[in-house]
């Protein structure tokens, strides 16, 4: 073939790359291009995706000015929607303009292309199964059209929002000073100043910003998604904001019911409970272990212990539900002879009636079944383990009524808040975001390091505006050898009156339930009861819930201290809860303070260990400067010091 000259083939195929220009503008449109089909239908993509099975791709077009509140909201519907097991994601204009088209301008023909793009991106996230939520000025009707017939090609929903805030509102927001700048003159075709703004003529909903909260903004648009079947009704609603259910279901006998109750209670067959037992009816009566409604029938025992889920609830809308640990009513023989065949029984403690038990279920406590799969191990030195072998023979579980909410009267009852009082607090509070931290000793500043940096991470990197700190020591049974609970609130106290944590974003509240000990297992059941609670956002420590293996001759911990945050990712029915990762800190000499680990220079860092901060304070010596708030340290000192002389 001459030098300069091509085959009729090759140059068909070249021609076929059409060119269209206008004035200003090049668009090249592939032609010689064929529709490759999945082997995946949406159906089955639907069955396996997020937490709600079924196919919910769509796509919420969020149109309006600057500053009307479409991020906003588009945001607050991303939050809501994955919190509640549907997989969201939220395509922002400036975030898009700042990748995939940040070789485009604002002009007419730059913004068609824009949405273009942004359409199509649009049509294969809801292709996926994600409700994609795009939140774009998208000024011109015929832009807006065009990504609504891309849907309708593929057989999409597609739903046009416009939020609908006046030009005059939307300057006064003005956070980015864009429209002050279009005024000036520094910058040209800008919508609602220079540019003209087309207003939807048929939107599938118009919301309004003024006047309405975001979470009420928010609730407008899970009303249409309802409407149309993108999402099932009766899941959790929106002015609950991201804090899950508003609330969690209480097994207290109601106000009206209370005396013939308690009257009801005198009549019956008796069954005394010890101070642990309470400690889980407590947990029980309040709503942490929702929603279970008393102690484990055998069912309920047999799902906890070998999938550590539960049923029941609004599991029709989540799923299931994670409870990693039994909650179980160890009976003796004797009393199982006495009770069986009643309808109800009354829990006694200390000669006083606090609950009833409603149609009981006995059955066979088979112990070294239970102790292997929650801990792991079967050593009898290990302190839980041995309280479970040493309890009786049977179980008894049943429906709880509770007379009345339970007061330990040792000083610290006010700090004995339940899900419902939490969650109540975080509204007070104006909370859009909490997050938890379980602790069962002393905070170190390595522990506060952790906790101010999650709080910057949400302020800064996540967007919130009052993320609210759940600081929850663990106050029911822990061993021996365990700070006591007094003496780790003065301790806790201490440290929010030196600052070292903000006083004003902080709630200081207990945990009621007893420690298990039981690792990975057990997390999964501190995080579950957080999210009840009312968190979002859960922190994870090393080695969570462990202790040294109790065989002393092998030494060591009981469990791989990563492991517990590892499970506690992977975990089923959590999808309230989003885990935020342990981050080693130690003490920093360098600049005297503790200071996230940093293997490149491991020659600067001190890892201060529990044995070496104990024998510190009984013998009377301060820790490195940094490593705790003074006033903190004193209340330690002092503990561990009377010990010496007792």
């Amino acid at each position: 073939m001459p030098a300069g000259q091509e085959s009729q083939d090759n140059k068909k195929q070249r021609t076929e790359m059409i060119i269209t220009s206008t004035s200003a503008w090049a668009l090249q449109v592939a032609t010689n291009v064929t529709e490759q089909k999945h082997h995946v239908s949406r159906d089955k993509r639907g069955q396996v995706l997020g937490n709600l099975r079924g196919f919910r791709g769509c796509t919420v077009w969020f149109t309006g000015l600057s500053g009307a509140g479409k991020t906003s909201v588009s945001f607050e519907l991303e939050a809501y929607l994955v919190s509640r097991g549907i997989p969201a994601y939220g395509l922002d204009g400036d975030n898009v303009r700042k990748g995939l088209n940040k070789n485009l301008g604002f002009s007419p023909e730059d913004r068609e292309e824009n949405i273009r793009r942004v359409a199509e991106v649009a049509r294969l996230f809801a292709d996926s199964g994600v409700v994609a939520l795009c939140s774009f000025v998208s000024p011109f009707s015929k832009d807006r059209e065009m990504a609504r017939k891309i849907h309708k090609e593929s057989e999409l929903p597609f739903f046009e929002v416009f939020v609908n805030t006046p030009l005059n509102v939307c300057e006064t927001r003005d956070t980015k000073g864009l429209y002050k700048k279009a005024r000036e003159g520094s910058i040209k075709g800008f919508t609602g100043v220079d540019q003209a703004y087309e207003k939807p003529e048929h939107p599938d909903l118009v919301v309004k910003t003024v006047g309405c909260t975001v979470e009420e903004t928010t609730l407008q648009v899970v009303d249409l998604l309802e409407e149309h079947g993108i999402i099932p009704k009766g899941i959790n609603r929106p002015g609950e904001s991201i804090l899950g259910l508003d609330r969690v279901e209480e097994l207290f006998v109601s106000e009206n019911r209370l005396e013939d109750a308690r009257k009801e209670a005198e009549t019956l067959k008796q069954l005394n409970i010890s101070t642990l037992d309470l400690q889980w009816l407590q947990v029980l009566a309040e709503g942490w272990a929702y929603p279970l409604k008393g102690f484990m029938r055998e069912d309920q025992f047999l799902q906890s212990l070998h999938f550590n889920t539960v049923s029941g609830g609004d599991e029709a809308a989540h799923g299931i539900r994670n409870h990693s640990i039994p909650i179980v009513l160890p009976v003796s023989s004797e009393d199982k002879a006495i009770l069986d065949g009643c309808s109800a029984i009354s829990l006694r403690y200390e000669g006083k009636p606090v609950a009833i038990l409603r149609l009981p279920e006995f059955y066979v406590h088979r112990k070294e079944e239970r102790v292997a799969r929650t801990f792991g191990c079967v050593n009898r030195d290990h302190p839980y383990i041995k309280m479970i072998y040493e309890s009786g023979d049977w179980l008894v579980g049943g429906d709880l009524e509770v007379l009345g909410k339970i007061m330990w009267n040792d000083g610290l009852d006010q700090y004995r808040l339940s899900p419902n009082e939490l969650r109540a607090r975080f509204k007070e509070m104006g909370a859009d975001a909490v997050f938890a931290f379980q602790l069962r000793n002393p905070i170190h500043n390595g522990h506060a390091l952790l906790m101010q940096d999650t709080r910057r991470r949400l302020l800064e990197e996540r967007g919130f505006k009052k993320p609210v700190l759940l600081l929850h020591p663990l106050g029911g049974w822990t061993k021996d050898d365990d700070v006591p609970l007094p003496i780790r609130m003065q301790q806790h106290q201490a440290v929010l009156q030196e600052g070292v944590l903000p006083e004003d974003s902080t709630i200081l509240a207990i945990f009621p339930s007893p420690m298990h000990y039981a690792g990975p297992t057990e997390v999964q059941w501190h995080a579950k009861a957080r999210m009840n609670a009312g968190a979002n956002f859960y922190i994870v420590g090393r080695d969570p819930a462990g202790l040294p293996h109790p065989n002393k001759e092998v030494g060591g911990d009981l469990y791989e201290p990563t492991h517990g945050a590892r499970v506690l990712r992977a975990a089923p029915g959590l999808s309230h809860l989003e885990i935020v990762p342990f981050r080693v800190a130690a003490y920093d000499r360098s600049v005297r303070k503790m200071a996230f680990f940093e293997p490149s220079r491991a020659s600067d860092f001190d890892f201060i260990s529990g044995t070496k901060m104990r024998g510190l304070a009984r013998s009377g010596q301060n820790p490195p400067d940094g490593f705790m708030a003074p006033k903190a340290w004193k209340v330690l000192a002092e503990y561990y010091q009377s010990l010496r002389t007792n």
